[in-house]
Formats: C-alpha cells, structure tokens, sequence
C-alpha cells in the first residue's frame, strides 16, 4: 500500500511540473509582463529596471524554479488588471466555487447512483425507460443550455429563482457561504442542477451497466439458486461489486466538475473562480490565468490520487500483487 502510495504521488508531482511548465510558458508567450505592469511614458530604462526586479533577465530554468517554488507557497504575484495579489482574488473566490461544485458533485453522485441501481433493477419497467430517456437530454445537451432552459422556466416564468448572483452570504473569517441564507439556498438550486445534470446521466449509465454485468453473473445466479433473498443480491452482492470499477470512472468525472463550471458560472453570473478566469482571458491578465490552470490541475490530480488510493483498497486482486511483488 505505501509503495503503491509513494508510486501514485511521485506521478502526481510530475503531472503538476509539466502543468507548472505551460503555466509559465504564459508569461514568456503570452504578452510581455513588463509592458503590462509599466505606463506608456515608461522608459527604457524604467522597463529594464522592472524587467530586473522581477527577475526576468535570469535564465529560463531559473525563472521556472523560481515561478514553482513560488506557486508551492500560493504566490502567483500581481494581477495586471486589478493591481491586487493574485492570491486574494482567488481567496475570495474560491468558497463560491468550492460550495457550487461540491453540492454538484454530491448531487450527481447520489442520484447517479440511485437512478443507476433503480434502471438495472427495473429495466423493462417504465420508469426505467422514462428515466433513460430523459438522461439523453443530459447527455445531448450542452451545459450552457441547460442553464438557460432553468432560467427560463423557473426564473422568468415561475418566479420562483433567482436568474443570476449568489444571494446573501455569511462569512466565517475569509470563508463566505450562501448556504445559511433563504437567497443563497435559492440561488443555489439552478447552478447546482445545471453543473450535476451532465455528470449525473454518465454517472447513472455507468452504474445500470456495470450492475447488469454484475447481475449476469454465474456467482449471482449461484447466489438465486441458494434461495438468497433480491434484495442481498441487488445491494450486498451486485452494487458492492459494481462500486470498483465505477470508482474510477466517477473520480474523474467528478474532478471535471471545476472546468464545467467555467460554462455554469458564466451564464448563472456566479462570483467563482471560473468567471474571475473569464475575465482574466478577456483581459490578459496572465498571473490570473497561471494560477487558475495550475489551481485546475491540483484538483484533478488529487482527485486522481485519491481514486488510485480507493481503488487500491476496494480491489483486493490489487493488494494480493502489491504482496506478492513485495515478496
């Protein structure tokens, strides 16, 4: 288990230097940051003194070394727009980002999860066939779509959501959330059904097939021919074992969430990391896109880590060769 462990974080670091990298290359390919920090009635000399102070006539390994000892400490220097560290603006963004995609997260994990054993378990039923049905419509359509049909519907013609915003919140220190507020329950609702619908429908597709597989087995037959009640089937037997496979899959879709919810936070006007990443494209703002890419990038790789690290534990075929290896 440590091996493994050890295995899987050493590939993390690589996966994180090699997103370092083309963070970096931003400000090397991307605009000039002396020209974006200095006025027009800069001069040549006052360019060549910034273009010290910020250490850009080092060589390029040097410049890298220093831009990732830095992103390790959570430096990611100076918005060019707005003059402010970087790390502030991400700081009071990040509780707005977090809350929307852990509640889409969990939203389409449970309910991925439901619908998927309530498809398998009843599939020439017609609830089964309503339910796969409608999760064309998520798979078929497009986030920003979604989002605004919600808008739509619940917004414009029943009046009972707010369109865009976050709604009042409650700070604890820098953290903020909307959750112990009547607006920012109700501004949640859309975001959080238009990010989770898409991972939901693969969540649920996935979960029904690999149930089915499970059901067709000879040791779940072995299972009915002992008289072994349906419902120990479908849960204890069938579900546990189809969780192994899908634990993978399902880590990776739900790291996905933080990059689908570029899309939702834009047309929802979602104070998030996302819109601040949008902006920050509009405008140049190269830190801005650095930190955000390299805040992507963590995500995903822990997320993955941890998949690795459950998988690890809930396949025992993996522990049996991690032993005998070790023998």
């Amino acid at each position: 288990m440590i091996a493994y462990a050890v295995k899987s974080l050493a590939q993390a670091v690589l996966v994180m230097l090699a997103v370092a990298l083309v963070a970096f290359s931003m400000f090397r390919f991307v605009g000039d940051p002396v020209s974006n920090l200095v006025g027009q009635e800069a001069t040549i000399a006052d360019r060549l003194e910034l273009a010290r102070e910020l250490g850009l006539d080092d060589p390029i390994p040097v410049q890298f070394l220093r831009f990732v000892g830095n992103a390790a400490q959570l430096q990611f220097g100076v918005s060019f727009r707005q003059g402010r560290p970087v790390i502030d603006l991400i700081k009071e963004r990040l509780p707005a980002t977090v809350e929307l995609a852990v509640l889409s997260a969990a939203f389409a994990l449970i309910v991925g999860i439901v619908l998927g054993v309530v498809t398998a378990i009843r599939r020439d039923g017609i609830l089964a066939h309503a339910i796969l049905s409608l999760s064309l419509v998520g798979v078929s359509l497009p986030t920003f779509l979604i989002g605004i049909g919600l808008i739509w519907l619940f917004a414009v013609e029943l009046r009972w959501l707010p369109s865009f915003g976050r709604g009042d919140v409650i700070a604890f220190g820098w953290w903020t959330t909307g959750l112990l507020t009547a607006s920012g329950l109700k501004s949640l609702v859309m975001p959080v059904l238009t990010l989770g619908f898409y991972q939901l429908t693969l969540i649920m597709r996935l979960v029904r097939a690999e149930m089915l597989e499970t059901l067709r087995t000879d040791y779940v037959k072995f299972a009915r021919a002992r008289g072994v009640p349906e419902r120990v089937i479908w849960f204890r037997h069938a579900l546990k074992n189809t969780m192994i496979p899908v634990t993978t899959v399902v880590g990776l879709q739900l790291g996905s969430v933080i990059a689908f919810a570029i899309v939702t936070e834009s047309v929802f006007q979602w104070p998030g990391l996302g819109a601040l990443f949008v902006n920050a494209v509009q405008f140049v703002d190269i830190p801005v896109m650095a930190a955000y890419l390299m805040f992507v990038a963590f995500v995903f790789v822990v997320t993955n880590l941890v998949v690795d690290l459950l998988y690890f534990a809930l396949d025992p075929r993996l522990r049996g060769a991690g032993a005998a290896a070790a023998h």
